[in-house]
């Protein structure tokens, strides 16, 4: 694509898998892993890192129109399945930024993919456990209230939430998809791989941690401890935003972010 133009209903080739792809910019490669729902081909945020880059966008198997084989169903297979798509790609090297739950995937795919990776960008990332066994990292989305899940998700709830009863069909069914997906690759442990915090050692590429100062899913602490993990990487808070900076402060999160793939 060599356009900054929107993009919707494409198909991206990858192993025996057809994913759902959305792209958006023209320039540098930037594979683009989203988190708990997947990226909305209108998502402001879209636009502005399109200026600087090429944004490719898949949906993991099993979300949006991304079909999951039946033997599909673990990080090590989402993790596995973007090194080969990566090393398919027509770049020596690609940039690598992973939102929430594909923040979890793109420290997995970095610590494997080597010099294949050009810059990664971790933003409120999932994956790895701090604390001690009693004490949980991550807030439960699948256990804890609705309520409680959406004071947690957002700076400003009231402005951002989804309101699904505005929703379509469609939507409705999209969504259900994605949290069901969702619910099979993170659930057992929840949202973390045990041995990933050893490994992080290894990304050696320049790596850029950007959290949202009100993030009630994984506290702005788990993201320095992240970063801390990770050899020479930066932490750069975003503030009033959640769980969610890139929609809640889409400049501010495409500045952040853009100013990090320039250097």
């Amino acid at each position: 694509m060599t356009s900054a133009t929107l993009a919707t209903g494409q198909r991206l080739p990858v192993a025996d898998l057809e994913l759902e792809v959305v792209r958006r910019g023209a320039g540098r490669p930037v594979v683009l892993l989203h988190g708990f729902q997947t990226v909305a081909a209108d998502a402001p945020f879209l636009d502005l890192l399109g200026r600087r880059a090429e944004i490719i966008a898949p949906s993991h198997p099993g979300f949006g129109a991304s079909p999951r084989p039946p033997d599909f169903e673990t990080v090590y297979d989402l993790a596995h399945l973007y090194l080969e798509m990566i090393e398919g790609l027509p770049h020596e090297r690609v940039s690598l930024i992973g939102l929430s739950f594909g923040g979890w995937l793109a420290a997995e795919v970095a610590v494997k993919a080597g010099d294949r990776i050009d810059r990664l960008v971790l933003v409120d990332a999932l994956g790895i456990k701090v604390s001690d066994r009693e004490t949980p990292d991550i807030l439960d989305v699948f256990n804890a209230h609705p309520r409680d899940v959406v004071r947690a998700s957002w700076h400003a709830p009231e402005q951002w939430a989804p309101r699904y009863d505005d929703m379509t069909d469609a939507e409705l069914a999209r969504i259900s998809r994605n949290w069901s997906a969702l619910c099979l690759y993170g659930w057992h442990p929840y949202m973390y791989n045990p041995r990933l915090s050893r490994w992080l050692r290894r990304i050696r590429r320049p790596t850029l941690v950007v959290w949202g100062d009100s993030d009630g899913i994984a506290a702005p602490s788990y993201g320095m401890a992240y970063a801390r993990l990770i050899p020479g990487a930066r932490f750069e808070l975003i503030a009033r935003a959640g769980h969610h900076p890139e929609i809640e402060q889409p400049a501010a999160f495409a500045e952040a972010v853009g100013a990090f793939l320039d250097r």
